[in-house]
């Protein structure tokens, strides 16, 4: 793309480190080491989108910290305030920060501002929530947990209806082969299966998307997979 329209064109590259909307597409090593060199040699911004990815959801703070990649801007939220209350944020590099400064006409530096911005109910809830990750050490919990998340998604291989399964960090996708015809309804009877068992998981297209809270234990682990791999052995 920068070959054919030239970087002058190019703004910045956002992309999700790991796709979790599309169904958890997990990037390919170096890829994002790869992504990072092209924008700097070119002068484009790298933007991560890290609403899912942030706060500890790979065992670190940012997926960006997790595979050794800085951006340029880091957008943010849902585990921000453990989404008790909605909130967003954007995080910057030092050079970002000082252009905006520098451009700014006297008085405000960044002109913004929406009607909920800076509410102080959900910056309170960011405040607790962030104080908790640190306290209770959950990204080191989850980073932990990982290596029996993954055991456990990966036990599911070769199962009925099962086309793959990845996973990185306490996120994990399990893709059923859809049904001739109707793309989308066999993975849509498995969640109503988990959840008329007692388990919430998010469907996207055939794909079964887990993201489980933080503070999970073992048997709690147990119990997801077994609960699903029950849930996919009914469906024809």
């Amino acid at each position: 793309m920068v070959l054919l329209h030239g970087p002058e064109t190019i703004a910045a590259v956002i992309v999700e480190p790991v796709a979790a909307s599309t169904g958890v597409l997990v990037p390919p090593q170096g890829y994002l080491q790869r992504l990072r060199e092209i924008t700097l040699r070119h002068g484009i911004l790298l933007i991560f989108d890290e609403v899912v990815t942030a706060f500890g959801r790979l065992g670190r703070s940012t997926a960006a910290e997790y595979f050794g990649v800085l951006p340029d801007i880091i957008t943010l939220a849902k585990g921000l305030t453990n989404a008790a209350v909605p909130m967003g944020a954007v995080a910057v590099t030092r050079s970002i920060h000082d252009a905006i400064l520098a451009g700014a006409t006297a008085g405000i530096e960044f002109a913004h501002g929406y009607t909920y911005s800076g509410h102080p109910l959900a910056t309170a809830a960011a405040r607790a929530t962030l104080a908790l990750y640190k306290s209770e050490g959950l990204f080191q919990r989850a980073a932990a947990l990982a290596d029996e998340w993954e055991a456990a998604a990966h036990a599911l291989r070769g199962g009925k209806h099962i086309l793959d399964i990845r996973n990185l960090g306490m996120i994990a996708a399990i893709e059923l082969a859809p049904r001739p015809g109707a793309p989308g309804a066999r993975a849509l009877e498995a969640f109503r299966h988990c959840f008329d068992n007692g388990l919430l998981v998010r469907v996207t297209g055939d794909v079964i998307a887990l993201s489980p809270p933080l503070i999970i234990e073992s048997d709690h682990i147990r119990q997801i997979f077994s609960k699903l791999s029950s849930a996919i052995e009914q469906l024809d």
